[in-house]
């Protein structure tokens, strides 16, 4: 996998606003954030998409969602909010390294585009 911006977040080679880190992941505000609250979650394994994710990553993939439960309640998303994983550009994945996406603070609508 090539050295993406999220890799040179994660190496601290450029800044972000890091709201939580661990051996295993990172969450970070979105520099062009979509809502109120827009905070993506990455592994710090170099994945590039949700579909090249395999058998191993199994454990690993459940504790993003995990680590995604645990920055919405510390941002204050009690009434809701939506996690997203965009894979591929036609789904508008425009990093190739795995992150989720935590968009809330305003109510959203359906189907989301």
């Amino acid at each position: 996998m090539s050295n993406t911006i999220f890799t040179k977040i994660i190496n601290r080679e450029i800044p972000a606003d890091i709201v939580y880190e661990d051996d295993r992941a990172l969450a970070f505000k979105d520099i062009n954030p979509q809502a109120p609250t827009h905070i993506l979650v990455i592994p710090k394994k170099p994945i590039p998409q949700i579909a090249a994710a395999e058998e191993a990553d199994q454990d690993l993939l459940g504790y993003l969602l995990l680590i995604v439960k645990q920055v919405a309640t510390e941002a204050g998303l009690d009434s809701g909010y939506r996690v997203v994983i965009n894979n591929g550009p036609d789904a508008g994945q425009t990093v190739d390294h795995l992150h989720l996406h935590i968009i809330g603070g305003r109510s959203l609508q359906w189907p989301p585009g």
